[in-house]
């Protein structure tokens, strides 16, 4: 299965914020949108680029879904910037 480019994934400002909430403590859209200043489906939206490129995952817990970071899909990105320090 291909995925989308991580490196344009965490491009986008309010996205890294997202993985740094996310990086502290797996959370739901809404508690992820109460620190942004854009909507919750604008969240969604950037929650579901980050899924996209294998830096995040989802699981169901009820009706909530819960995301959390993905440390196997950060692998891509941690091996190009080891390049620069070896």
């Amino acid at each position: 299965m291909s995925h989308a480019d991580p490196f344009d994934a965490i491009s986008d400002p309010n996205r890294r914020y997202l993985l740094e909430e996310l990086r502290r403590a797996p959370r739901t859209v809404n508690e992820l949108a109460e620190g942004l200043p854009i909507s919750r489906p604008a969240v969604s939206q950037h929650l579901k680029a980050l899924l996209d490129s294998n830096l995040v995952s989802v699981s169901p817990s009820g009706t909530k879904r819960i995301y959390a970071i993905n440390k196997p899909g950060f692998d891509r990105v941690n091996l190009w910037l080891d390049q620069f320090w070896s």
